[in-house]
């Protein structure tokens, strides 16, 4: 129910997920009396895949977490994450308040012993046309060093089983890729993680560096997480909005000018049309015991039916397992809360 567009996107996004996987069933929750015209004269194979559950109440977009979580009794929010939590679903998918929901998760689902905080995670696609996993997107704005360690060694397990990529780079996002430079826990981190031998250390990657390769998992606080990601997604909107020019401008366009901008708006989606948000949306919120996914309010019918693949993978993949196994491994005992 959650999100700027509510079932008017989740609803459909739903249904074109259960079309493309024959082997997923779906728990919509929410108010039946807006979800249910919204599936009137579907196709009944995909009902019998697909149940609603009904909610009293949605947790408002603009409310503040601690006073969301508080009065989040009988919102749709809640009772997705309490059917993980008792089993009777594998994930859950939000577009609502990211707040409230990294709180709330954290609440009922329970951090995996060695976890401080969550972090959301996402996976971007680069110019060599492989995967880059970022995280934190926005979960914790201050990060000690500790936790950025933790979210290291998570990015890694996920760059190694979703991206497929054995060995992964991690690096840590800086202002500069000199060792003096950064704040205290981020130089604190690199000292660590340069003495973690099971790590793949490769140093600091600035900003500039986030779509080129040059790290397979890029670590970093929620701020500039969040920051960084928003202006990189933002910055190809606008660049395929400016080949993409209204119709009314293109009236005043030549033929030439015309035939050059949609030769031109083939080559860009060729080359770089892996890169829409669209394509990648949903941010994985590791670290928990169950599977949680946010995607952008904003997300459209595409955005949303990928954050919905992105929850599927993760079941797939046994994301909590492999992250709690691998802590066991790295970090001892006594480095683990």
């Amino acid at each position: 129910m959650g999100g700027d567009f509510g079932p008017r996107v989740t609803v459909p996004a739903a249904l074109q997920a259960l079309a493309s996987n024959p082997q997923l069933k779906l728990l919509l929750v929410g108010d039946p009396e807006t979800i249910s015209p919204l599936l009137a004269n579907k196709n009944a194979e995909l009902f019998s895949r697909l149940q609603v559950i009904p909610a009293e109440r949605v947790v408002s977009n603009d409310v503040r977490p601690s006073q969301g979580i508080r009065s989040s009794h009988g919102t749709s929010m809640r009772i997705a994450l309490n059917l993980v939590k008792s089993g009777e679903a594998q994930a859950c998918v939000s577009a609502g308040n990211t707040g409230v929901l990294v709180g709330l998760a954290k609440v009922m689902l329970k951090s995996i012993e060695g976890i401080e905080r969550p972090a959301l995670m996402t996976v971007i696609p680069n110019l060599k046309q492989q995967k880059t996993v970022v995280l934190d997107l926005g979960a914790n704005i201050n990060c000690n060093s500790r936790m950025l360690v933790q979210f290291a060694i998570m990015g890694a397990v996920m760059a190694e089983y979703v991206a497929g990529v054995n060995n992964p780079r991690v690096a840590l996002l800086n202002i500069g890729e000199e060792e003096f430079k950064g704040l205290d826990n981020i130089r604190e981190a690199a000292i660590t993680l340069r003495n973690t031998s099971v790590i793949n250390y490769i140093g600091y990657v600035e900003g500039n560096e986030l779509l080129t390769g040059k790290t397979d998992v890029l670590v970093c606080d929620g701020f500039a997480g969040n920051v960084t990601l928003k202006t990189m997604e933002g910055a190809i909107r606008v660049i395929l909005s400016l080949i993409k020019s209204p119709d009314g401008q293109q009236k005043k366009t030549s033929l030439l000018m015309k035939i050059f901008k949609k030769w031109l708006l083939k080559q860009v989606t060729k080359r770089f049309g892996h890169l829409n948000p669209d394509q990648h949306n949903g941010a994985t919120l590791l670290g928990l015991r169950g599977i949680v996914i946010k995607s952008h309010g904003a997300a459209n019918e595409q955005a949303f039916k990928a954050a919905i693949d992105q929850a599927v993978q993760a079941v797939e993949k046994q994301v909590p397992d492999r992250i709690a196994a691998r802590l066991d491994a790295v970090l001892p005992k006594s480095e683990q809360t």
